[in-house]
């Protein structure tokens, strides 16, 4: 299993730079590292003098480095869609449509880069993938896609399954999936065609939410604003339970304020690039290995009935709580996210919460 790392920041802070100065680093080490690039543009073949593609090739000894090309992407996740097909529907519908033929939708492009990167990590090529990402929102819907899918999931399979509707349709519906579908709808199989989907979403949850398995590292430049879009992406990564493991000021240095400003993040300051010289920048990247010692999006403490949520950048004005059911949903800044109650606390009402020191408590 591969260490995922990858970088947030305002556009021209010089992500894609650390990006290719962290492969070279890992790489200098002897592990094998995997670059992938979200950007259909030139720019990171042009930084790395090489004309990439949709398939991994070497860029030096243990470092390999690809483009995501949606398109192809899309072919092959076609076709993986009608071998799913065919083992639940007996006469497939799919079959006369050919990934060749489709065209990319809004979103697409993030799906499929997430399942590449598993993939990838599935294959054991690879001790360290990058993924060298558009660095907002966008990669942050992206590692919270698996909680959110997987909460659609649960939660609108259930809604079906309760409701007058499923009830009165049930004896008619059964009958005619025994005859088309390769399946029981009937009981407790009413879900089994998601089940594979969901518990793929789950596990990738889990993954996402590891920092052993999964990092993000903040970039910014000394502008202003570059400094408050990287405070306000540390912020909204925690929403998707993303662990933030440094800040990482590219040509420029660190000063006390920035120092209190990301208070308890590691930073440090990283030079311009000479050339092809790549070694000072090398050199200047962050221990990544410390990415663990960095607060943690969430905690849940069973013994005290609390849930404590790490919300950077934020005050109290721009954070919603609601609950409903054994989930209490929380919104800060442009995302929202559903958390699920354990055992402990699903019969148990929200009996107060407070923000202080960037951290949201909830007592139950």
């Amino acid at each position: 299993m591969a260490l995922i790392l990858t970088f947030l920041g305002k556009g021209g802070s010089g992500r894609s730079t650390i990006a290719i100065a962290t492969a070279k680093h890992f790489a200098s080490q002897g592990t094998r590292v995997l670059l992938a690039g979200q950007d259909p543009g030139p720019a990171l073949s042009v930084l790395l003098g090489v004309s990439l593609t949709g398939e991994p090739q070497e860029i030096s000894s243990n470092f390999h480095a690809l483009q995501f090309q949606t398109t192809l992407l899309l072919e092959k996740g076609w076709e993986e869609l009608k071998k799913l097909e065919s083992q639940y529907i007996r006469t497939p519908f799919f079959k006369n449509i050919y990934g060749q033929e489709l065209g990319v939708l809004p979103g697409m492009d993030s799906a499929f880069a997430l399942n590449a990167i598993r993939e990838y990590d599935a294959s054991g090529n690879y001790d360290v993938i990058i993924y060298d990402g558009v660095g907002g929102l966008e990669t942050l819907r992206l590692v919270g896609m698996p909680e959110i899918f997987s909460w659609y999931i649960r939660r609108f399979r259930q809604v079906l399954a309760d409701s007058d509707l499923a009830k009165a349709l049930s004896p008619f519906v059964q009958p005619i999936s025994a005859a088309v579908l390769n399946v029981d709808w009937s009981g407790d199989n009413l879900g089994q065609p998601t089940n594979e989907v969901n518990n793929f979403f789950e596990k990738a949850k889990s993954t996402f939410s590891d920092p052993n398995r999964v990092a993000a590292y903040l970039v910014t430049s000394p502008d202003e604003s570059a400094i408050a879009t990287a405070r306000y992406l540390w912020g909204s990564s925690q929403q998707v339970g993303l662990t933030v493991g440094g800040l990482i000021v590219n040509q420029g240095g660190v000063t006390e304020k920035i120092k209190e400003d990301f208070e308890p993040l590691s930073v440090v300051s990283v030079p311009s690039r000479a050339g092809d010289n790549w070694k000072p920048l090398m050199d200047a990247l962050p221990n990544f290995k410390e990415a663990i010692n960095a607060p943690k999006p969430i905690a849940i403490n069973i013994k005290t009935r609390q849930v404590s949520l790490f919300f950077p950048g934020f005050d109290k004005k721009q954070i919603k709580l609601i609950q409903s059911g054994p989930e209490v949903t929380v919104e800060v800044g442009d995302q929202r996210r559903n958390i699920f109650l354990p055992p402990e606390f699903s019969t148990r009402s929200v009996t107060g919460a407070k923000f202080q020191n960037s951290y949201l408590t909830i007592s139950f």
